[in-house]
């Protein structure tokens, strides 16, 4: 054993007893002894009268400490004042070789972690927090991780939902050709072409089938869906089918409730947690709740426009290296994602993009903020973003921002929370087509928002509730993180 939820008993009895009160705790701990050995004494001990399992963990593990636990924020600072106060706390120096059997999987760069329980770097947190970066000129900073996330790529073939062993079966939204853009606005275009190899590698972890003709239509292997008629979109998928170990005793729990055979219900949960929308109603189709939940039947409009990004970055690497064959290949791939966006995605009937469930044929019910997506990258014509714009403004805008979705479910990534990442891309997506006054509305709700609670708690933190900034936001399997990276990020974006 290698790590520690690989620990087998003793990792289950710890998960399933809440030994410690956040499931992520356990696998982020450092070990004291070999695992072996301690798994070993475990047994042993774990018979004998009075045995207490708190105390041994404690005995045989350090407990890692929550990011910014020690800091303390300075109410008479501005928000800006703080978050630029946080830079340094949120930064890791680059990882010396991490202790033995540690779950850290070391980076050779420095590189900002959310805060709070998340203690690793997160890939799609990154480019808002990026945004930030930029907007205070940390650019040395912003190179850095660009660099991490292409050594991640080159050493792994993706890259991982966070820099930890128990994320190595899945990614999250590849945000990476968007980072690589961004630091080609300031170091110019020379940058595409020595990332060129690491887009193409990421696109290969995506695309794992180059001939579409291996599988037919309707047919899917890994994060590759065949739609037929030369179309191909992209879906979650975790390589693993097993529960999380960071959430171990959670999805055990709902397994216990769900009509899914355990291993569909696992990778369904691990794909969904690849999305970065763990959880919300989008996955759960035309089913009921939670037990329900069908991540890998669904294309979501949002991976596929990102999917349309690296495929258009990569054309101008393409262009840029004179590789005409190579361009030629990438630039009909555009034209199909296109194509297949809007002809899977775009409801007519609604006015608005939806998420495609391939398994029933049919779009899902469900509306989402992910419907900016295709605004954010251009994607739609003018009358498409119109009618998006009009049910932004009529459904989704609330008095403290734009909520992810229009159902409360319990689940964090419904309403009524609001978070940075979707207020930037909508932000965007509405200045993209000339909703101006829109855009700078939701601009002006989400900065009141953050302030708000800023001067309240002297906190920034992982998600908001935009129908009442009283409110604590809430849902979700762990408490509302301060810190926090990609809040940081989108603000200051904002406030420039």
């Amino acid at each position: 054993m290698n790590y520690i939820h690989e620990l087998g008993p003793l990792f289950h009895d710890v998960q399933m007893a809440a030994i410690l009160p956040d499931g992520k705790t356990f696998p982020d701990c450092l070990p004291k002894a070999t695992l072996q050995s301690i798994a070993e004494q475990y047994e042993q001990q774990k018979v004998q009268p009075g045995f207490d399992l708190k105390s041994f963990i404690t005995e045989h593990f350090d407990l890692p400490p929550l990011v910014g636990s020690d800091f303390v924020s300075n109410p008479a600072r501005s928000p800006e004042q703080h978050v630029e106060a946080l830079w340094d706390v949120l930064t890791r120096k680059r990882d010396k070789k991490p202790a033995a059997q540690s779950s850290l999987l070391p980076l050779p760069n420095p590189y900002v972690v959310p805060g709070g329980r998340f203690r690793e770097v997160y890939y799609w947190d990154s480019y808002f927090t990026m945004i930030g970066l930029r907007a205070q000129g940390r650019w040395d900073l912003i190179e850095k991780m660009v660099a991490n996330f292409a050594y991640l790529i080159r050493h792994y073939g993706f890259i991982p939902n966070g820099n930890r062993s128990y994320y190595l079966g899945r990614s999250q939204p590849p945000f990476f050709s968007l980072m690589v853009r961004l630091l080609a606005e300031h170091k110019g275009p020379a940058v595409l072409v020595r990332y060129k190899p690491v887009l193409l590698a990421e696109y290969k972890f995506w695309m794992p089938i180059e001939e579409d003709s291996i599988l037919s239509s309707g047919m899917a292997f890994e994060h590759f869906v065949n739609m037929g008629q030369d179309h191909i979109l992209n879906r979650y998928w975790d390589a693993f089918d097993t529960p999380r170990p960071e959430s171990y005793r959670e999805d055990v729990e709902l397994a216990m409730t769900s009509m899914q055979p355990s291993s569909a219900l696992y990778r369904n949960i691990r794909a969904a947690a690849e999305s970065g929308w763990d959880f919300s109603s989008r996955w759960f189709g035309d089913r009921t709740g939670f037990a329900g939940i069908c991540t890998t039947d669904i294309l979501p409009i949002d991976l596929n426009c990102l999917m349309w990004h690296l495929e258009d970055t990569i054309l101008d690497c393409f262009k840029m290296t004179g590789d005409k064959k190579g361009g030629e290949n990438f630039e009909e791939a555009c034209v199909l994602r296109k194509e297949a966006i809007n002809r899977f995605c775009w409801d007519k009937t609604d006015g608005f993009y939806l998420d495609y469930n391939f398994k029933t044929r049919m779009r899902t019910n469900c509306r989402t903020l992910a419907a900016m997506f295709p605004l954010f990258f251009k994607l739609a014509s003018q009358a498409q973003a119109d009618l998006v714009a009009e049910i932004i403004e009529k459904d989704f805008l609330k008095p403290g921002g734009l909520a992810a979705t229009l159902l409360e479910t319990g689940q964090q990534w419904d309403a009524p929370n609001g978070w940075a990442p979707l207020q930037w891309i909508a932000y965007v997506g509405l200045k993209n087509y000339g909703h101006d006054r829109l855009a700078n509305e939701v601009r002006f709700r989400w900065i009141k928002t953050v302030e708000s609670v800023y001067h309240k708690t002297g906190k920034m933190t992982e998600k908001y509730n935009v129908l009442n900034d009283s409110a604590h936001a809430g849902g979700g399997e762990y408490e509302n993180q301060d810190g926090f990276g990609w809040t940081n990020g989108v603000y200051l974006g904002m406030k420039v």
